[in-house]
């Protein structure tokens, strides 16, 4: 974030003040404003980042999905002779990619927290009744005022409230709104991508004690190569998503974004306990709700927010 020197020139002030520069040097203050007031008009409208990359990545997400889907159930399950292992383990796996690819289409399609864009008007300004001497930040390049622990996201093309991270495996940026989607589909793959390594690992133990011919409807090479494949993309995913379902609650628990850790940025707000910082992204009070991408939480529409003033 920039300094109050630096940011001098996105600042609007109210009326009795002498230059800007003089007042960017004072002590800050703060504005407490409505929710309501900075609420994107798009947060009713469905929300999709027209990003050639993050598409293109949305959808490797989905076949890689569908892959392990048709080798867990075609090549590991229905050629089993147990038909209780393949029933258990069958609805098991379906219900957790059912899950996953739930949240991800919820993290994809959710406003993350866009700030209205273009309304750093002087008749808006103007309305919010400022008094002598205090001052709102402007962003330059959509035009709209800035609220605290709000950042540019360069992709979106909007200021994002308490931005993360723009994730293109989901095609939008991680924020306020959608972060509980996020970490379920993290925590989702993670688990979905440890079940199916284990599969793996029985269904090799299985091959080699019976005959290869018996143990898949595919021919030997093919189920060595398919089960291989599926072993190489669980490791791969398990280890990426466990890293970064890690990061996002270490993130939540301390009320710091990524963005802010990364630059080092001033704690200007409330310290809260880490289960009432849970409560706050996943909702309140603690149920199964918080496992559901299909539950949307409360963020605390009664709470205001501060402009850096």
């Amino acid at each position: 974030m920039k300094s109050p020197v630096h940011r001098c020139r996105d600042v609007e002030r109210g009326h009795g003040q002498g230059r800007a520069g003089a007042n960017c040097l004072q002590a800050e203050q703060r504005i407490p404003i409505s929710k309501d007031v900075i609420t994107s008009s798009s947060a009713s409208a469905m929300w999709f980042i027209r990003d050639i990359c993050g598409i293109v990545c949305a959808v490797i997400t989905w076949l890689l999905l569908l892959y392990a889907e048709f080798v867990v159930l075609f090549v590991m399950l229905l050629p089993s002779k147990n038909l209780m292992y393949s029933i258990v383990n069958g609805t098991l796996f379906n219900i957790l990619a059912f899950l996953a690819l739930a949240s991800h289409l919820r993290a994809m399609c959710t406003d993350p927290g866009a700030v209205p864009k273009g309304n750093a008007t002087k008749e808006y300004i103007e309305s919010l009744q400022l008094k002598p001497g205090q001052v709102v930040y402007k962003c330059p390049k959509c035009c709209s005022i800035k609220p605290d622990r709000a950042h540019h996201c360069s992709v979106c093309k909007r200021c994002i409230r308490k931005m993360d991270h723009h994730c293109p495996w989901v095609n939008n940026c991680v924020g306020e709104n959608n972060q509980k989607y996020f970490v379920l589909f993290t925590m989702y793959i993670a688990l979905i991508s440890f079940h199916a390594l284990l599969m793996v690992v029985f269904h090799f133990l299985y091959c080699f004690e019976d005959d290869w011919t018996k143990c898949s409807s595919f021919s030997p090479p093919a189920t060595v190569i398919l089960l291989i494949l599926l072993c190489f993309e669980g490791l791969l995913f398990l280890i990426f998503t466990s890293v970064m379902f890690g990061t996002q609650v270490h993130s939540i628990c301390t009320d710091e974004t990524g963005i802010e850790q990364l630059k080092k940025e001033e704690r200007r707000w409330a310290k809260k306990t880490k289960w009432m910082n849970m409560r706050a992204v996943f909702g309140h009070p603690f149920s199964l709700l918080w496992f559901s991408p299909f539950s949307t939480p409360d963020h605390g529409k009664a709470e205001t927010y501060q402009y850096v003033v």
